[in-house]
């Protein structure tokens, strides 16, 4: 009995040292500015300006070409060009690899990260119809625009501890919108429409839950470990619109223009955080929450497309995000940027420029009644980041067949890369990150 109290006070005093390391080396110091993840992590491209495979397959170079279903995404002035009603669905598979450094430091936190998904990216119903001499169109749509699916592993042993900390991190989630458009051809060269953007939990996908889970147990002597649970969901509610136009200049050159405009979207923010250890009498559960409010930024891009023959044309895009507008308002009125984690007084988040460039050249047997197009492009697609944009590039490939006026079907797929990226993300670690990110889509369009 005597050596069974000596090791109950032994892994006592083991657990007391543990529960001063939570107070003398809090886990958000391990973690710079005490953010371990920002508000709002977007694995995926920050910049997402539509859908489709074939508009893909060019790189996403689109804005000026915008001519089938998924035009409402892209540039809803571009729709009037549809003069049959079309009915579109867009999957979509992802797989992200992310190799994680934290430098000299902590070398045992280093590894590779991936995520595999896939998903209905768009679809949507389009119908065309005249009135007061004029051509017109409405169309109903869904994308889906931000993922937010993430898990990382990582584990801390740090000389100067004398113990370990090992973290489980998951982020689950996306943002999506529901569209209705409509676009009117102002004369034969000129059109106008607009997308108004309904983003609400209750009708689409608009949430997103972080889990995060430590252990922090003694190295060298047995002794049952500290355990810590955060949990956090959001949901997220707002309207928004895409005004768009297409300006047909001559036969050969066309110029599109699109804005999306900024604006205040609800947040319901619920937590629950959960410290435990056996020689604890009790769970620490602490539960809230919060209505509070991300101002999303303003986007705008400018695209041209010139036809060479009939058989092939190049287009080129630029699109601009004021990601220094991107603000989160906590219950208290409090403002911090979601990209780093700071008080907006205190951040020093940049605008990010976008560079998209594509071609097509099209097969067509005009007696059979198909067209068989093959396209390619890449891009420059940067995401925001404390101090600079983070560089991030790609190129995709595609291919697609149309038969007469009943479909047309298009696969495409894109590779994204980013390397030395994330610094920012934590700070005073040493972090970055090598991202791969492989995406394939399959569209299918019908024409009733």
């Amino acid at each position: 009995m005597k050596g069974h109290d000596m090791s109950t006070k032994k892994s006592f005093i083991i657990y007391l040292i543990l529960l001063m390391g939570v107070f003398m080396y809090p886990t958000t110091s391990v973690f710079g500015n005490g953010v371990f993840v920002n508000l709002m992590e977007i694995p995926s491209s920050f910049n997402p300006v539509g859908s489709g495979a074939r508009a893909i397959g060019m790189g996403g170079a689109f804005i000026a070409v915008a001519d089938d279903a998924t035009a409402a995404s892209w540039n809803p002035g571009g729709l009037v060009q549809l003069t049959l009603p079309e009915f579109s669905l867009v999957t979509s598979y992802l797989h992200r690899g992310e190799e994680i450094d934290f430098g000299e430091d902590y070398p045992e936190a280093a590894g590779s990260h991936s995520v595999s998904e896939g998903d209905i990216n768009y679809f949507s119903a389009a119908y065309p119809f005249g009135l007061f001499n004029r051509n017109m169109i409405v169309s109903l749509s869904y994308q889906r625009l931000y993922d937010l699916n993430r898990d990382w592993k990582f584990a801390f042993s740090m000389p100067e501890r004398p113990f370990e900390d090992h973290w489980d991190y998951q982020q689950t989630g996306s943002l999506s919108a529901l569209g209705l458009s409509y676009c009117i051809q102002v004369i034969p060269q000129l059109s106008f429409g607009f997308t108004l953007n309904l983003w609400d939990d209750d009708l689409t996908d608009n949430h997103w839950e972080q889990k995060y889970h430590l252990t922090r147990s003694a190295k060298e002597i047995n002794a049952s470990p500290l355990a810590f649970t955060s949990e956090k969901a959001y949901s997220f509610s707002g309207i928004n619109a895409n005004l768009g136009m297409l300006w047909r200049i001559n036969y050969k050159l066309t110029l599109g223009a699109v804005l999306k405009t900024p604006f205040n979207a609800d947040v319901e923010h619920k937590s629950q955080e959960k410290q435990a250890s056996e020689y604890m009498p009790e769970d620490i559960v602490i539960s809230d929450s919060r209505d509070e409010e991300i101002e999303m930024p303003m986007s705008y891009g400018i695209g041209f497309a010139y036809k060479f023959s009939d058989s092939f044309f190049m287009s080129a895009d630029y699109y601009r995000t004021e990601w220094d507008d991107f603000i989160y308002r906590d219950n208290q009125g409090n403002e911090t940027s979601p990209i780093s984690g700071r008080a907006i007084s205190e951040s020093d988040v940049s605008p990010t420029n976008q560079i998209r460039i594509g071609a097509e050249y099209r097969f067509i047997n005009a007696e059979k009644g198909y067209v068989i197009p093959i396209r390619g492009g890449i891009f420059y697609d940067p995401a925001p980041a404390e101090g600079n944009p983070d560089d991030f590039y790609g190129f995709s490939l595609g291919l697609g067949l149309t038969r007469n006026d009943r479909f047309s079907l298009d696969i495409a797929y894109q590779y994204r890369r980013g390397n030395d990226v994330g610094e920012s993300m934590f700070e005073n670690l040493q972090f970055s990150q090598d991202v791969d990110e492989h995406t394939v889509y399959l569209s299918v369009i019908f024409y009733p």
